[in-house]
């Protein structure tokens, strides 16, 4: 039978974590504050700040403003999901990525195709599925 004043033993305690896991959340963390970044960034432009009267958003094409709003609304909910190593912002922040990636490689015409860009978001990704590995191995089958 379990004691049901087992958990009460365990309150307060902390749970340990490996070095990776920990790695991990660290990068999970970092990436947050790059994702709310990149929103801050797009929202800026929507809004037109630094801009004169006729803004950039206004005057630009309709591929390029769809992106921007796209971007400018995925990329904070990624940061808030990834700050609490939520499933669902690490789902949520490889679509923006992989999003960005795709725009930057296959539509060029509407960010302006930089391959630095693809390589920064690639290598992030990279690091997110090795990094998952190891904090996978770490745990207990």
């Amino acid at each position: 039978m379990s004691d049901p004043l087992a958990a009460l033993d365990q309150f307060g305690q902390r749970e340990t974590r490996g070095v990776w896991t920990m790695r991990l959340i660290w990068f999970l963390r970092a990436m947050a504050a790059v994702s709310m970044i990149k929103g801050l960034y797009h929202w800026a432009v929507i809004i037109g700040i630094g801009d004169g009267p006729g803004t950039t958003f206004e005057t630009s094409p309709i591929a390029w403003q769809a992106a921007t709003m796209f971007f400018a609304v995925l990329d904070p909910v990624a940061g808030v999901g990834l700050w609490l190593a939520a499933a669902w912002g690490g789902v949520v922040w490889l679509t923006t990525t992989i999003s960005m990636a795709a725009i930057e490689l296959l539509f060029p015409q509407i960010f302006g195709g930089r391959i630095l860009m693809v390589l920064a978001e690639l290598a992030a990704i990279f690091a997110y599925v090795w990094l998952t590995l190891m904090a996978g191995r770490e745990r207990p089958a």
